[in-house]
């Protein structure tokens, strides 16, 4: 084990990081004056700044950790998850942004609202509160705090997630939105820096890629797995997990609110793509180092020690403080984006519509205090991680028990005209209900043993069916609460000839098959 300990000048370097982003969002925060400018940055963001922000927020301090440490403990499948992301970002330009963006909403339950009523919006905002504070928030600073346990064991770990959640709730709380994806951009910056010296410093420690063929199972440098394998089997890669992706890319609310900030449509699509053309690297930079781990450490403890052993034992002084500096602003990024998200929807979706007559600069100060009080929650809650362990380790499942309602609410009104707001409602109902079943079948009382991935299909199959069948057996909803929100042929035909002028870099179809063709060869060179 390598000695967890940071050199002054490491010290300086993270501190004088975390000070300058604390001067960025305060420094931003001047310039906001409405809600529009603090929830959406005035809604004037340009793609890189979008796709930067897209990719750092999902790549969290708890994906750094488990990336590395799955790819170490059960192989490279849980690369599936990352590369999936590319292919759903790709669905979401074509067939979702559009009407999104068109609809001018603030927020993801917002769209579901004029889509079909306000008890969708309302179920839809308060699960995502709870998982983006309870689920993402929580975790993020847990894991951080587990981190920074290593080099300073005397300190508690609430007093380390304490300081992690007021150092990020400052800028955000400040900044808003804007705050958010500019530090996310330096922060990707850091993090793509740091990861590809840790790949290239341990393969090279390691004797190259032949070194790892030669002395590592094939199972754990294979992509897909077989139908019975615990962690990513075929089959629910490709049932379950794109359930799991739409709702992440398309739905969650942290996620999609960069996007609603976009400049315009055009915009929008070119940051979403290049956040999937970002998510490629992930595989060599930050998941087969962890199969490198295998042959540098193979009697670790724990898999989650293997991305902080990486660090301080491959990295010089100096070196390493920029590194760690780029683990903390993976931290910051998810910390950020769920509290401006949570802010974003509790003002929103519930201030603003129980108190119409505040104007968009206290809607602006509303949210500011509602972000200060999501993080107080947030890392309140997070040192008590550790002690609900047995109940923990279900939450990375919880979202194939969640999430299947809405999105068959999501995907059906996209591209069904038909469906209306009392099918929505039975298939909400029902499909929660059951859910609550499944989970205490499947994860409390041990009487089913079914793969959470495929926990997902089946829910999202009987909440389809109940969301047609409801909506056959009642009214139509109104042509002209549909017509500017569902996907239609000849909404695809009136685009074509407009592409054909631009050129092939800025023809957001011809970029996507340019994707879509680069993450099938990946994923069929290491199939």
């Amino acid at each position: 084990m390598p000695d967890f300990s940071l050199h002054p000048i490491d010290m300086t370097i993270i501190g004088l990081y975390a000070a300058f982003i604390v001067w960025l969002g305060l420094r931003l925060g001047k310039k906001h004056h409405t809600a529009e400018d603090y929830f959406l940055a005035g809604r004037r963001m340009i793609w890189p700044f979008i796709g930067v922000s897209l990719f750092a927020s999902n790549i969290s301090s708890t994906t750094l950790i488990g990336l590395a440490g799955d790819a170490y403990s059960t192989g490279i499948s849980v690369f599936n998850y990352e590369w999936f992301a590319t292919v759903i970002l790709v669905f979401f330009v074509i067939f979702i942004l559009p009407f999104v963006l068109k609809s001018q909403v603030y927020t993801i339950p917002e769209f579901l609202e004029r889509r079909y009523d306000g008890r969708a919006r309302t179920y839809f905002s308060i699960l995502n509160l709870f998982l983006n504070i309870i689920v993402d928030t929580a975790a993020s600073l847990y894991v951080g705090g587990l981190m920074l346990k290593l080099i300073f064991p005397d300190i508690p770990i609430w007093q380390t997630i304490g300081v992690l959640a007021v150092v990020a709730g400052i800028y955000t709380v400040a900044g808003g939105l804007a705050a958010v994806i500019y530090t996310d951009a330096i922060q990707t910056v850091l993090l793509m820096m740091g990861s590809i010296i840790i790949s290239v410093t341990a393969f090279s420690k390691v004797g190259g890629w032949s070194a790892i063929t030669a002395h590592v199972s094939p199972d754990m440098i294979s992509l897909i797995r077989p139908l019975g394998d615990p962690g990513v089997p075929w089959l629910g890669l490709f049932t379950g997990l794109p359930l799991l992706g739409v709702y992440f890319w398309c739905n969650n609310q942290f996620m999609v609110q960069r996007v609603l900030s976009a400049k315009n449509l055009w915009h929008g699509r070119l940051g979403s793509l290049f956040a999937g053309l970002l998510k490629l690297p992930v595989l060599f930079i930050m998941v087969l180092p962890g199969t490198a781990a295998i042959l540098l450490y193979p009697n670790l403890e724990r898999a989650d020690l293997v991305y902080p052993t990486l660090l301080f034992d491959l990295l010089p002084t100096g070196l390493l403080g920029l590194v760690m500096a780029g683990f903390i602003a993976a931290l910051m990024s998810q910390i950020d984006s769920t509290l401006n998200s949570a802010s974003t929807l509790v003002t929103l979706d519930f201030v603003a519509k129980a108190r119409p007559d505040l104007s968009q600069h206290k809607l602006m100060v509303v949210g500011r205090w509602v972000t200060l009080i999501f993080m107080i929650l947030a890392a309140l809650w997070a040192p008590q991680i550790d002690k609900v362990g047995s109940i923990w380790k279900y939450l990375q499942s919880v979202l194939s028990y969640t999430v299947p309602p809405v999105v068959a609410m999501f995907l059906v009104g996209i591209f069904w005209k038909r469906a209306n707001a009392q099918g929505a409602f039975l298939s909400l109902v029902v499909g929660v209900l059951l859910a609550v079943v499944f989970f205490y079948l499947n994860e409390l009382a041990g009487i089913l043993d079914i793969h959470f991935l495929y926990i997902a299909p089946i829910l999202f199959v009987v909440c389809v069916t109940l969301l047609i069948t409801g909506s056959l057996l009642t009214q139509p909803p109104d042509k002209e609460q549909v017509e500017e929100l569902t996907w239609t042929k000849a909404f695809y035909r009136s685009e074509t000839a407009e592409l054909q002028s631009l050129p092939w870099y800025k023809n957001y179809r011809t970029l996507s098959f340019i994707l879509t063709i680069m993450t099938i060869a990946l994923v069929v060179a290491f199939r």
